[in-house]
């Protein structure tokens, strides 16, 4: 799988270059996974700016705007907290895009209605609507991390790719 990030991580670099567009994240459960894969490609600099590690929900409300409310009302695992996440980063970063991931990587903190492995994302995009997707990952807390790097990455590359810049 470590291939496969780096991969995405080249690929995502060489469209966001020729765009000429920059991205950010935000990170919960993946504890800034998704930018060490972004930084580890020679060069990213010219279309990486910001990575902001949210673990703790007062990170998540003091550097990204996500609002006390949104996490009473549906914890840090959710939708709307994403979403939050995601236009909270792309706005303080003025990236072209970014992507927020919040999640439960094990092996404990899980419940009946979030079950460990439920990781939600979001990419938002100045102009569009913000894009989200809950995933149901397997495996122990480093493969469920890792593969919610490779969906933020895959989700980073399609919008990319489809969008015009």
């Amino acid at each position: 799988m470590q291939q496969e990030i780096e991969d995405l991580a080249q690929q995502l670099g060489q469209v966001l270059l020729a765009k000429g567009w920059r991205v950010a994240t935000a990170e919960s459960c993946t504890g800034g996974g998704v930018a060490e894969a972004i930084t580890s490609v020679a060069g990213s600099s010219a279309w990486f700016g910001y990575g902001y590690v949210s673990y703790a929900n007062e990170a998540k409300q003091q550097m990204l705007g996500v609002k006390a409310e949104t996490l009473a009302q549906h914890g840090a695992v959710s939708e709307p907290v994403v979403t939050e996440m995601a236009d909270g980063a792309r706005r303080n970063a003025g990236a072209a895009l970014s992507v927020a991931i919040s999640g439960i990587a094990g092996p404990d903190g899980g419940s009946p209605e979030k079950p460990v492995g439920t990781v939600w994302l979001a990419w938002s995009q100045e102009g569009l609507p913000t894009q989200t997707q809950v995933c149901h990952f397997s495996g122990n807390r480093s493969a469920i991390r890792q593969q919610a790097v490779v969906t933020a990455l895959s989700g980073f590359l399609r919008l990319a790719e489809q969008n015009a810049g």
